[in-house]
């Protein structure tokens, strides 16, 4: 019979909560780290940025203060934040969590971020710039959905993940297509992850019912509305510096707002707009969670009790 490992030896596991947005990642995430050795780490293209407080759900101040929350807050909404970026940041706060002896709990929804860190960040061909500019004529002459649709026929998985709208994602995939000769989606998929062999346990919490997303959604939205999220993109405005096509602006949201600002519609139909594009980015998140084979789906209306209490007695095993 072999030996039992002392647990300051074990290594010590990596947990995954995702979903599509709305679906109350954060609440479950806080609940659990209030009872468990667990420290939180966004996986949040919007919430690394200072000053996008309402519009993305940020937790308080008061909250993460009490509960330690990672690589939120660390940008300036100017900057540029990458995947490639975010999986360094996101390794070094791991092992930093682990020398704690805690355990890290890697919440969100920036699919992207949370791909590049479980499977790697592909090897794509640089930017070919002729080609850049021909997609950018193209696009003024035909629309980027129009872009979009060629896509879809070149790359249907690539697609289905990317927003018809989305000029730079649509630009990039079509840019690596047609200058390698293989869709994007393929040579993502053959790349190994940065994870150096911490026990990984990954989950998804997503309603059954798709109408009742779509109905948090929607309450979400007009929530943030009367808590000054209209406000808040005016004051974003206000600074000078950004524009609508840095990417902070360009998130679910704050696009829209801004658009409004700028005159292009009315309110009305700007928050119609938020709450739109927040279901199709929700859809297109599910797209892509159905194709991850490793993870387990949770249910928001049944599964809390019963995902907290396995979390708690394995951290227990672990001397945690």
């Amino acid at each position: 019979m072999g030996t039992a490992r002392s647990p300051d030896t074990t290594p010590l596991p990596v947990y995954v909560l995702t979903g599509p947005t709305g679906a109350g990642k954060t609440d479950w995430a806080v609940r659990l780290a209030e009872t468990a050795p667990i420290e939180i780490v966004s996986v949040d293209s919007a919430l690394v940025y200072r000053g996008l407080d309402i519009g993305t759900a940020k937790p308080g101040r008061e909250l993460r203060a009490r509960i330690p929350h990672h690589l939120i807050d660390i940008c300036d909404p100017a900057e540029s934040y990458s995947a490639g970026r975010f999986v360094a940041d996101a390794l070094e706060r791991i092992s930093a969590i682990h020398a704690r002896r805690r355990v890290p709990l890697l919440v969100g929804g920036t699919l992207l971020y949370l791909r590049a860190l479980l499977h790697g960040l592909a090897v794509l061909p640089a930017a070919a710039p002729a080609l850049r500019a021909e997609l950018d004529a193209r696009a003024a002459r035909e629309g980027w959905p129009a872009l979009h649709a060629e896509l879809g026929r070149l790359d249907p998985e690539a697609a289905a993940r990317i927003s018809a709208n989305d000029s730079q994602r649509i630009q990039r995939a079509l840019e690596v297509c047609l200058s390698s000769g293989q869709p994007i989606s393929k040579l993502q998929r053959d790349t190994a992850s940065p994870l150096p062999g911490w026990p990984l346990s990954y989950w998804v919490l997503s309603p059954r019912d798709r109408s009742e997303l779509h109905e948090r959604l929607a309450r979400r939205f007009t929530a943030m509305m009367e808590a000054g999220f209209l406000e808040e993109v005016s004051a974003l405005r206000d600074r000078g510096d950004l524009t609508a096509r840095h990417p902070s602006m360009r998130a679910v949201g704050y696009r829209q707002l801004w658009a409004h600002l700028e005159g292009v519609y009315d309110l009305t139909e700007a928050v119609r707009r938020g709450i739109a594009a927040t279901r199709q980015l929700a859809k297109r998140q599910l797209t892509w969670l159905r194709s991850e084979k490793q993870a387990q789906w949770l249910d928001p209306a049944t599964s809390e009790v019963s995902w907290n209490r396995d979390i708690i007695r394995e951290l227990a095993r672990l001397g945690l």
